[in-house]
């Protein structure tokens, strides 16, 4: 091995960006990173000029001018694309005519690393490079991290909200839930119906088979409820079994009380536990909102409770619309 080979191999891992360039400027070896920039050129042999444009100092054409750069800092920039910008300075070697041409990439190198694949190994040891690529994996590693952990945080916080607005015995929504809807509804102008649906002969059952019974019951209820009404409504159950729907958008009376009978019919069902049947029944009150005019959550439950003794005054198993007169003749006890 000559003495020309083996400064060449110690340049490469010295100076892995590094050319040599002959007396006409033709490239006659280049370094392993900086033949990476040029993955389907082979650089030895060609032009420098031809291969990276030299934008300062500027109108330099031939080799003779490159020469007379000698130590300045030389600011290029690949004349393929990516147009990765260089930096660099020549050394003239006065035996041959040549030049050592050394280069790197600035500020440029967190997109070189990327757009060329670079790692660690495509740098000299000491260069600061390596110091900044670490500390840049670092920083990755740790925003990746933090990451992570925020995903984790946000649904712990989504899990944790569900399962405050959950009733936890039948899946839907709670009182808590309830008042947080209604109002937003009510502020928007958002026009609905709403649908108070109060159990009969509920305690009966408790009093009778147990609240394990009662919570079958409730639950069967509750699964009637979600079947009769569509993703965008709210079914809660805000007391013992006294359970609240919001139709959005629903201001056809007719509808309403197609749904309400509907509801009555199905909660009417036996319900099987262990080796005896559960019979409820239902009444259902129903108010409306049309999206304008002074009102509030707790005026538009009233005016559906209101409505709900009216069915229960009525016989139960059935339903009544609210109208304003009903707030004249009081509660109806049923």
């Amino acid at each position: 091995m000559t003495d020309t080979q083996d400064m060449l191999r110690m340049l490469d891992v010295l100076c892995p960006m590094h050319v040599q360039l002959d007396a006409n400027g033709l490239i006659s070896h280049a370094g392993p990173t900086l033949q990476k920039l040029y993955p389907d050129l082979a650089l030895p042999g060609q032009g420098f000029l031809d291969v990276f444009e030299l934008s300062r100092p500027k109108r330099i054409t031939n080799m003779e001018g490159l020469l007379a750069t000698a130590g300045q800092k030389l600011h290029l920039r690949k004349r393929l694309k990516p147009l990765t910008g260089l930096k660099g300075v020549l050394v003239p070697m006065p035996m041959t005519g040549g030049a050592m041409v050394n280069l790197g990439f600035g500020i440029s190198i967190l997109d070189a690393v990327s757009d060329y694949d670079l790692n660690a190994a495509d740098f000299a040891a000491t260069d600061l490079t390596i110091e900044m690529l670490y500390l840049v994996e670092a920083k990755s590693a740790a925003m990746e991290a933090s990451r992570k952990l925020n995903l984790r945080l946000q649904g712990a916080m989504i899990a944790a909200e569900e399962q405050a607005f959950t009733d936890t015995l039948t899946g839907l929504k709670n009182r808590r839930a309830l008042e947080h809807i209604l109002p937003r509804l009510v502020k928007d102008c958002t026009p609905f119906g709403l649908m108070q649906v109060d159990l009969d002969f509920f305690k009966q059952v408790n009093d009778a088979l147990g609240h394990a019974a009662g919570d079958a019951v409730l639950q069967h209820v509750a699964r009637v409820l979600v079947e009769s009404s569509r993703d965008e409504d709210c079914v809660a159950r805000v007391g013992g079994d006294e359970f609240v729907l919001v139709f959005r958008g629903a201001t056809d009376l007719e509808i309403m009380g197609r749904i309400a009978d509907r509801i009555i019919s199905e909660v009417e069902n036996p319900v099987p536990f262990r080796d005896t049947i559960c019979k409820v029944s239902a009444s259902v009150g129903i108010a409306m909102y049309s999206g304008c005019g002074e009102t509030d959550m707790d005026q538009l439950l009233s005016d559906a409770d209101t409505a709900l003794y009216a069915s229960k005054h009525a016989g139960r198993s059935t339903y009544r619309v609210f109208e304003p007169q009903m707030r004249d003749s009081g509660p109806l006890a049923g």
